[in-house]
């Protein structure tokens, strides 16, 4: 499909949108069955109805309209994305019905547009960006799991089970259900927490009977627990014995320097994400950029349905989440209208400057990025491209892309400052910090689900 924008005066637009063949005669198609399955035509069942006969009654632009009323919200919204413009307000339509429906047809449409963003030079920008450090908690808190995975299980005598023991148990419950020689490592959450809390303390051969509250409606039934073994973890000591037993190293100060290196490569990636989205909130509020309420609006409306998804994947609904989160229908709608709202302004600022610096990706870039994505994943590139592209996400991603380009860009030209000293400015008020809070999280342009 191809549009062709024409920038009016006051934030106006005229996109002027060609709808290829194909596109008109499916939506002829689908306008045809609408009205022959709401048709009454004597001799004929509902939904029956031959196309000739059906325009013989209904007139062939009765049936255009419907085609071209019922398709023409779509390829508006097709067009204006390709196009990237951003629509605050209903279109005005402008078109005369199709002569044909194997032939490209042709429509205007006038409406309001997002007005542009007044980009700051964010050379001058000062940014804070964090040079992690390693805490050394970290690397003793490794080494201690390390320690764990490879020490030998010794009898408990003379005392109850504590944390850290591992457990066999037999379980049976009121239905005389039975789950013989069931190992757990108390601490670790593998059985519910009452029955861990009864747990504790029992002594070999000991027996109790537990109660548990169960799903639905809160219902209780008794498991009785007896402790068969029990075994506590003998820990080696930290040694070049424990990293070439634990690891490929050699030595323990080896062992210690992997470790070491492993964990500052997560914070170093956990801090770039953190500038970068600090970057696109610096452009955002030098820019004082104020995304349209109908774009806040839309986009609330999708992360409410994307966080609905997300919850749906993991076996819950949005009104448990809700119970359990404390909070209320309006409060979260208004946390994720805050979000909605960031997003937004951070778009249309990436969106300037990609305009500005006339960043385009190309088709070649798409495909590399989703072959990177699926190898990374372990899934076969060749098919996960065919399903982007039958699934029609390649604009999406290549917007994505081009938004991702602007912030390289601009992250890569602002000023980087410590973090101390960014706080120690904020903790001087001017009246420009009055602002509402909104959620902190890592963000790249391609974020779009709430957290």
């Amino acid at each position: 499909m191809e549009a062709q924008v024409e920038e009016l005066s006051g934030n106006r637009v005229r996109l002027t949108v060609d709808v290829p063949p194909h596109d008109v005669e499916h939506a002829v198609e689908h306008a045809a069955a609408d009205l022959a399955a709401s048709a009454r035509i004597p001799g004929f069942r509902k939904g029956k109805v031959p196309r000739p006969v059906l325009i013989s009654r209904v007139g062939r632009e009765r049936l255009y309209q419907e085609a071209v009323d019922s398709h023409i919200g779509g390829w508006f919204a097709a067009a204006a994305a390709r196009s990237r413009v951003r629509p605050v307000a209903q279109p005005q339509f402008d078109f005369e019905l199709p002569d044909s429906d194997r032939e490209p047809w042709r429509f205007t449409a006038t409406f309001d547009v997002q007005p542009p963003p007044e980009l700051p030079d964010w050379t001058t920008l000062e940014v804070p960006r964090a040079e992690p450090e390693v805490p050394a908690e970290l690397v003793e808190a490794e080494l201690e799991a390390l320690r764990r995975s490879v020490a030998e299980l010794a009898p408990v005598t003379g005392r109850g089970a504590q944390e850290g023991d591992t457990l066999v148990v037999d379980l049976v419950d009121a239905d005389g259900e039975e789950r013989r020689d069931f190992v757990l490592e108390l601490g670790t959450g593998t059985v519910l927490d009452e029955l861990e809390e009864r747990l504790l303390g029992m002594r070999e051969g000991e027996t109790r009977e537990v109660r548990l509250e169960v799903e639905p409606e809160g219902a209780a039934t008794t498991i009785t627990a007896t402790v068969k073994e029990i075994k506590e973890p003998v820990l080696a000591p930290v040694d070049d014995e424990l990293a070439r037993s634990a690891s490929e190293f050699e030595t323990l100060a080896e062992l210690r320097a992997e470790i070491d290196g492993r964990l500052r490569q997560q914070l170093e990636y956990e801090a770039e994400g953190q500038f970068r989205q600090a970057v696109a909130d610096a452009l955002v509020a030098r820019s004082q950029v104020e995304p349209a309420a109908t774009l806040v609006d839309a986009r609330t409306r999708e992360l409410v349905r994307a966080l609905a998804r997300s919850l749906e994947r993991r076996g819950l609904t949005l009104e448990t989440y809700l119970q359990l989160s404390g909070a209320s229908p309006d409060d979260l709608v208004e946390r994720l209208r805050g979000e909605a709202r960031q997003a937004l302004a951070r778009e249309l600022v990436l969106e300037a400057v990609a305009d500005r610096l006339g960043i385009e990706v190309a088709d070649g870039e798409v495909d590399e990025f989703v072959r990177e994505q699926a190898e990374a994943a372990g899934d076969e590139p060749d098919e996960i491209l065919a399903r982007v592209r039958e699934g029609g996400a390649t604009e999406g991603l290549r917007d994505d892309l081009r938004l991702r380009a602007a912030l390289d860009r601009v992250a890569a030209e602002v000023k980087p400052i410590p973090v101390e000293v960014a706080r120690a400015r904020e903790s001087i008020w001017t009246p420009e910090q009055e602002k509402p809070e909104t959620p902190a999280k890592l963000w790249t342009p391609s974020s779009k689900e709430p957290a």
